[in-house]
Order: C-alpha cells, then sequence, then structure tokens
C-alpha cells in the first residue's frame, strides 16, 4: 500500500500465523526490555546505591521513566503515521527504537549512582516506546477485525511471556549488570524476524500531511465529548493499569516486607511470575478467539475486570506464601482474558484511521501514566497509610472501577 487513502483503509485480507509470530515475537522483546528492570533489576540497583532510601528511590526512578514513556508513545505514533520510508512508515521505528533500547540498557548495567539510573531508564522508556508504538499500530494497519481478538490475544502471550522472560534473565544471569546486558540482547535479537519480513504499510511522499506544529500538538488532545467511547475506552485501561502497576511494582518488597519470604526473594518473584503466565496462557488466547467470534467485547472485558479485583484483594488480606500463589494463578486468569479483549476492544474505537499511531499512543498514556502515579501513591500507603494490606485494597477498588465503567462504553457489543 502507497497512498494515504490506502494507508488508512481498513484491512481487508487476514493476517497469517508466519506474521502475527514475527509480530508477537518482536513485542516479546520488547517487553524483556522493560520487566526485566521493573521486575528486579531496577529494585536492586536502588537497594544497593541507596539501601535506607529504596523505596522512594525506584519510586524516582520508575516514575520519571514513566513520564518519559507517556509522551514518547503517542509522538512516536503520530511520527509513523506520517513516515514515508521504502520499507515502511513503522519498521524504521522498530529498528531505531530496539537499537536505542538496548543502549538504555547498557548505559544501566554501567551506571554507579541514581543519575545515571535515571538517564539510562530515561533513555530505554523514550527508545523502546518508539518500537513499541510502531508494533502496536501495525495491527490496525493490517489486521480485519475479525482477527483482532486473536492478535491481541498473541500479544497478550507475548507481554506476560516479556514479564516471565525478562524476570528470568534477570535472576539467572547471576548480576546486575549481567542482568542488563542479557535483557539487551534478547530485545534486539527478537525484533529481527519482524524486521526481515518487511511486510509494512507504505506512505508516499505526495500523500504525506504537510507538518504544522500547532495542528501536530494539538492532536494529542482527543475530546472525549466528540468521541465518548474513546475517551471512556481511555479511562477503564487507566484505571485497570494503575491497579495492575500498584500491584506489581512492590511485589519484591512485598515478598520480603509482608509474606516474610523465607528463600530468596528474588526466586519467588521469578515463580510467581511463571505461575501467572501459566494461567494468563490458559485464557489470553481462547478469549480472543472467542470474543471475534461471538462480535462480544465488553462481557469479557468486564469479567475479567472482577477477576483481577478478586486477585488483589487476595493479596491484601492472605499475606503467606501460599495466598500470593494463589493470588498470583488467579491474576492469571483475570488478565489473560483483560489483555487480549480490551486490546481488541480499543481498535474498534480508534476515532481516525488516518492517525492509527498517534490515536494508539494517546490509549498508551493509559499504560504509562499509571506507572508514574503508582510509586507516588503506594509509597506513602506502605509507609504510612496502612502498609500492604492497604495497597492491594486501593489496587482492587480500582480494577472494580475499571471493570464497572467499560458497561459506558456504547460503540461496542
Amino acid at each position: 500500500m502507497t497512498g494515504a487513502r490506502e494507508a488508512a483503509a481498513p484491512a481487508a485480507t487476514g493476517v497469517g500465523g508466519g506474521w502475527v509470530s514475527a509480530l508477537s515475537l518482536a513485542n516479546l522483546g520488547v517487553w524483556v526490555g522493560w520487566f526485566g528492570p521493573l521486575q528486579l533489576l531496577l529494585a536492586r540497583q536502588a537497594e544497593y546505591l541507596a539501601p535506607e532510601h529504596k523505596t522512594s528511590t525506584l519510586a524516582l526512578v520508575t516514575g520519571v521513566g514513566a513520564a518519559v514513556s507517556m509522551v514518547a508513545n503517542p509522538v512516536f505514533g503520530a511520527l509513523s503515521d506520517r513516515t514515508t520510508a521504502r520499507v515502511g512508515r513503522r519498521v524504521p521505528w522498530v529498528v531505531a527504537g530496539v537499537a536505542g533500547g538496548a543502549a538504555g540498557l547498557l548505559l544501566l548495567s554501567r551506571a554507579a549512582s541514581v543519575t545515571a539510573v535515571i538517564a539510562g531508564w530515561c533513555l530505554v522508556q523514550l527508545a523502546l516506546n518508539a518500537a513499541f508504538a510502531a508494533l502496536t499500530a501495525a495491527v490496525p494497519d493490517q489486521v480485519p477485525r475479525r482477527q483482532r481478538g486473536l492478535v491481541g490475544g498473541w500479544l497478550g502471550v507475548s507481554q506476560v511471556g516479556g514479564i516471565l522472560v525478562g524476570t528470568a534473565l534477570a535472576t539467572a544471569a547471576g548480576g546486575i549488570t549481567a542482568g542488563y546486558l542479557a535483557c539487551a540482547a534478547f530485545s534486539v535479537l527478537a525484533a529481527v524476524p519482524y524486521v526481515l519480513m518487511r511486510r509494512d504499510v507504505r506512505l508516499s511522499p505526495a500523500d504525506r500531511p504537510a507538518l504544522q506544529w500547532r495542528t501536530f500538538l494539538t492532536g494529542f488532545w482527543i475530546d472525549p465529548r466528540h468521541h465518548p467511547d474513546f475517551g471512556w475506552a481511555w479511562l477503564t485501561r487507566f484505571l485497570m493499569n494503575l491497579s495492575y502497576s500498584i500491584s506489581t511494582m512492590y511485589l519484591l518488597y512485598y515478598l520480603t516486607d509482608a509474606v516474610r519470604y523465607e528463600g530468596d526473594a528474588d526466586t519467588g518473584v521469578l515463580i510467581l511470575t511463571a505461575l501467572n503466565a501459566l494461567t494468563l496462557l490458559s485464557t489470553v488466547v481462547v478469549s480472543g478467539i472467542r470474543s471475534d467470534r461471538s462480535g462480544r467485547r465488553k462481557a469479557y472485558v468486564i469479567g475479567s475486570g472482577l477477576v483481577i479485583t478478586a486477585a488483589t484483594l487476595l493479596l491484601a488480606v492472605w499475606q503467606t506464601w501460599t495466598g500470593a500463589v494463589v493470588a498470583s494463578l488467579v491474576l492469571g486468569i483475570g488478565f489473560g482474558v483483560y489483555t487480549s479483549v480490551d486490546f481488541a476492544l480499543l481498535t474498534d474505537v480508534l476515532p481516525t484511521a488516518e492517525d492509527r499511531g498517534r490515536d494508539l499512543g494517546v490509549i498508551n498514556i493509559a499504560n504509562a501514566l499509571p506507572q508514574v502515579l503508582a510509586p507516588v501513591i503506594a509509597a506513602p500507603v506502605v509507609s504510612h497509610l496502612g502498609g500492604y494490606t492497604a495497597l492491594y485494597a486501593l489496587a482492587g477498588f480500582l480494577a472494580l472501577a475499571g471493570s464497572v465503567l467499560v458497561r459506558r462504553i456504547r460503540g461496542v457489543a
């Protein structure tokens, strides 16, 4: 495809297993680059560099990085909408993003101060968001509506796989430096098959709209009064992701400080992540396929939100290793359904076809903003307002609110 109208047209032909596999693998690499650090490495670095202030240091690093992510994703998505490279408008950003993300991970592997950690993590967030924005926008570019639940399911597999593989690499590498190097290598190699396929939507230079900075910047505000379904979809995703960020960001400290886990806490996090992945994988693809066949999205998203609420409440009231195991299994079931079907729902409510990358980038603010807010909320709750019981009860309330408000979306069954 080369023209603007053709590039914006909904995909008519289905996608094959090879393309879906390559897209999912590249997406897996991005999530490894994010969650190897987020699950263990950044927490360990904060503990090493500032042992007396590890919680607030981790909050500072992740909060600044997430602020960068919140801006980077929609901007790179919008830039990819306008890219006229011969290989397509998304692939160049995948290449540049993965390379930049690996460079940021290498910088983190050598960081000897909190300032250096912040700089490295900001580079990782900036670059990997360029790749992620391009990979996400490729779905409405090339996948027809009847397959988006299926593809969303496999992207959900890659997301949880990224968390699991990133945690495993960070644990097995044998140290902070080796962990970052392993995550960097994996992220780069995982993108190679997708890039080599060279299947992308092209936009000819003649069809690219003129870049007017005022119009470009104001375009990121999508008025919910004019696009209410998009507004409700954004809000519900924000609430669900805020719940999930609060639940997972302090899991290492939860095991050491609340559960009093007797073994190695890094291994404990890996075990819980693996159990979560096990049940997630059992639901993520199947629920996406069932949603495609039935044409229904909201019922699956609402039900999954209620299951996620139950899992967070288990963490609040059952603070033992057994309770953490059960909660991880339940969380995987709910998040598997949510991940695949909610992504399909989002692609169904995008305001304009010409600006898919930008609009999905705005949606992805609902993924990044919770990473900014979660540590700001979690640190005082853990320290002064009821500890981990209050923290996970709050996470449960947020998931419940996100689930209930999905009912306000009218244009999707």
